[in-house]
């Protein structure tokens, strides 16, 4: 098992490092590094960003989630496609208009700035600020995920994977920047779905059809087959709320930036939905008939997040199994690219470049930006090295706080011209200290998930302090108008 394995991995990890090093020739200033000089078509655009939203927790995370729970679980999956689809049509293309129109602005704090007219910037140490605090968390998240992979596949102790895993991903981010990242997400995109088509197919034919697969499953706990069991109206709100981190997360909102023409979004909605629908229905059948797979074939499984990797490494060809456990690594390796790019355009943008060399030369913002890279990956790493750490926690977390802390700040922004910079302000700080505070002091009071909270604390604080203090000046109110009347020209 190991040869195969070892020539499928070094075989697809050779592939994307390539395309690194493909575009480390092909980045001459600091918007290609983050954003490609916004040349990306709507396939790479829907499948980068889709790859990239998703995570290890695509197949560690919630599968697990399901193996251990349920159909009940099911309830996630409904919340994050309502919430992609609402952010794929109302916040991807004024969103691509808007920064654009804003002086080309690359980041989400250049966006946020440009938007509310933020000399001082303060808006963009804030938004800089939040953004650091939590892709910290969600990079940990995928460094774990890693981790497990190696650990599970190989055979490793967890902190050998662990340093393995990393030096392998932050390798191309650091050499090819945005297109880089953008072109192995939408390749591993292609490799995740593939796998999470394929696999609960194999595992369902083996058990003897769905049917079988039902029974046994329900000879384990009936409760497994009820979509209401263990839960209540609370709970179902408290998982579909992960929903409401679509409009938050800045490695997803930076795709709709980057996409090469604004008309091209309608294409990239379709086929990034279909990608989505697609990958989540068979991470959950991957759980769920995972679950009897393991009973009636007595397999010892003692890690529900592992169960993908347990599939895939009994029930495939060693040569097969490597590619699908590739996958894994695919997920893992294309949003931790992402958040280490944005994390260090952040640093790189917003902070060396606005604020504190204004005359900073291309070649210098592209090496500072890889530089950061790999300080924000040791940071990640550092945080990583608790071999008990969750994937799904650890997701959660910084979800919760980038879709409170930035959702509501996103959506208003784009549709309500009376939104100013203390009002945005407010709301990122409200979102972010609502959901840190509720995660750690709510003492399950509440069986609600802290972006609930935070979200609405957010949209309040928003709209409450934008009636406070200095109003937004006649060139804001003039822009919006602009962009207004050109996204009511192509809508």
């Amino acid at each position: 098992m190991q040869i195969p394995l070892i020539v499928s991995f070094v075989a697809y990890m050779l592939v994307m490092v390539g395309i690194g090093i493909y575009f480390y020739f092909k980045t001459n200033d600091l918007s290609d590094f983050v954003l490609g000089g916004r040349s990306l078509g709507p396939g790479v655009t829907a499948l980068s960003a889709g790859a990239s939203d998703m995570s290890g927790w695509l197949l560690l995370g919630l599968p697990g989630m399901m193996y251990t729970q349920g159909i009940v679980g099911s309830w996630i999956a409904v919340g994050l496609i309502l919430g992609a689809y609402i952010n794929w049509h109302y916040v991807a293309k004024p969103l691509r208009v808007y920064t654009h129109h804003l002086d080309d602005a690359i980041t989400i704090p250049d966006y946020f700035s440009n938007r509310f007219e933020d000399k001082g910037n303060t808006l963009r140490v804030v938004t800089a600020v939040v953004i650091l605090v939590f892709y910290t968390l969600y990079t940990s998240s995928g460094l774990v995920g890693g981790a497990k992979l190696f650990e599970a596949t190989f055979h490793l102790d967890y902190q050998t994977a662990l340093i393995i895993g990393s030096f392998i991903i932050v390798s191309y981010t650091f050499l090819g920047g945005y297109n880089a990242v953008s072109w192995t997400d939408f390749i591993q995109g292609i490799l995740m779905m593939l796998a999470l088509v394929v696999v609960p197919v194999v595992v369902i034919y083996d058990l003897g059809g769905v049917g079988e697969g039902l029974r046994i499953i329900e000879s384990v706990d009936p409760a497994n087959l009820d979509i209401l069991s263990g839960t209540s109206f609370i709970g179902i709100i408290s998982l579909m709320a992960w929903g409401l981190g679509y409009f938050g997360q800045p490695h997803i909102l930076v795709r709709f930036m980057s996409i090469r023409h604004e008309d091209e979004m309608n294409r990239a909605k379709t086929i990034g939905m279909t990608w989505m629908i697609l990958s989540i229905i068979g991470s959950l059948a991957v759980g769920f008939f995972g679950l009897a797979y393991v009973v009636s074939h007595g397999v010892d499984l003692k890690d529900s997040e592992k169960i993908f990797i347990a599939l895939s490494q009994l029930l495939f060809n060693p040569w097969i199994a490597g590619f699908l456990l590739a996958a894994i690594l695919a997920a893992i390796m294309s949003t931790i690219d992402s958040q280490l790019l944005v994390s260090s355009s952040v640093l790189t943008r917003d902070i060396y470049h606005v604020i504190l060399r204004k005359d900073a030369s291309d070649k210098e913002l592209v090496w500072v930006g890889r530089i950061t890279v790999i300080a924000i990956a040791l940071i990640a790493w550092y945080l990583s090295t608790d071999e008990n750490s969750s994937v799904l926690k650890l997701v959660s977390y910084a979800w919760a706080g980038f879709g409170a802390a930035f959702g509501p700040v996103i959506i208003l922004s784009l549709y309500n011209s009376g939104i100013t910079k203390n009002g945005a302000i407010a709301g990122m700080i409200a979102g972010s200290v609502t959901v840190i505070l509720y995660k750690h002091f709510h003492g399950g009071i509440f069986d609600l998930y802290e972006i609930f909270p935070g979200f609405i604390a957010s949209w309040i604080a928003t709209l409450l302090f934008s009636n406070i203090g200095t109003q937004n000046s006649k060139n804001v109110q003039k822009i919006f108008n602009e962009v207004k009347g050109r996204l009511n020209k192509t809508f």
